[in-house]
C-alpha cells in the first residue's frame, strides 16, 4: 500500500511538472505575415528598412546590405527555433545575434550564432563580447571579431534547402544544434539580450521564428 502511495505520489509530482513546462508560452517572434515586433539597425543611412527587411508568403527575406532586425524585447533562459535557407541556390553569409545589450551599431555586443555557408555555429564574438570558450592566441592581439569554432563538420544542407537551428540561451550558457546536431557551447556572463537577425552579404530568408521560454 505504501508503495502505491508512493507511487502515485511520484506520478502526481512529474504530472505537476510537466504540466508546468507546457504552461510556458511559446512566442512566435514571428507572425508570418509582418514584421511587427522588430526594428532595424542598418549600416547605410540611405537605405530604409523596406529596402532590405520584408515578408513574401510567409517568409523573412533579407536582401543583404549590412545591419540586422532585432527584437523590441530582451530575452533570457530559452530555446530559440530558425528556419533559414540561400534562396535561388546561391550560398551567402548571415547570422543569429543573442544576448544584444545594446542594439546601436551593425555589430552590437553580443554573441553572433554563424550562419554563414559552411561555418553555421560557429560563434562570433561581436563588439567586445566574450565567451569563456575563447582563447586568444598568445602572443597576438585579440580580434576584431573572435571566432570560437563549431565542434563538427558542417551539417548544413545545400544552398536553396532548409536548415533549422536550435539554440538554448541559460544562464548565459549558449548551446547550438544546427538541423539536430551539437555544434557548439559558450559561455557568457551576460544572461539577456535582444535576438537578431542578420543582413550581410547576399539574399537569405528565415521563417518559423520560435521562443519558448526555459523554466
Amino acid at each position: 500500500m505504501e508503495k502505491r502511495v508512493r507511487l502515485g505520489f511520484f506520478i502526481f509530482i512529474l504530472s505537476f511538472c510537466v504540466g508546468q513546462i507546457n504552461a510556458q508560452e511559446v512566442e512566435y517572434l514571428f507572425n508570418g505575415k509582418n514584421l511587427e515586433g522588430w526594428r532595424f539597425i542598418l549600416e547605410d543611412e540611405n537605405l530604409s528598412e523596406k529596402d532590405v527587411f520584408s515578408v513574401k508568403d510567409g517568409v523573412i527575406h533579407i536582401t543583404g546590405p549590412l545591419g540586422y532586425m532585432y527584437t523590441q524585447k530582451m530575452y533570457a533562459n530559452y530555446h530559440l527555433e530558425v528556419e533559414w535557407r540561400w534562396p535561388n541556390g546561391v550560398e551567402s553569409n548571415s547570422g543569429i545575434f543573442l544576448l544584444i545589450e545594446e542594439a546601436n551599431t551593425p555589430f552590437p555586443n553580443g554573441i553572433e550564432c554563424q550562419l554563414h555557408a559552411g561555418n553555421a555555429g560557429d560563434f562570433v564574438l561581436l563588439g567586445g563580447s566574450d565567451l569563456a570558450e575563447f582563447e586568444n592566441p598568445k602572443g597576438k592581439e585579440r580580434p576584431a571579431f573572435p571566432v570560437v569554432k563549431k565542434r563538427k563538420e558542417s551539417t548544413e544542407n545545400k544552398a536553396g534547402e532548409w536548415n533549422k537551428a536550435d539554440i538554448y540561451c541559460y544562464n548565459g550558457v549558449i548551446t547550438v544544434y544546427i538541423n539536430g546536431v551539437f555544434q557548439n557551447k559558450g559561455t557568457n556572463q551576460n544572461t539577456t539580450g535582444y535576438i537578431g537577425l542578420q543582413s550581410e552579404g547576399k539574399d537569405v530568408q528565415f521563417r518559423n521564428v520560435v521562443l519558448t521560454p526555459l523554466p
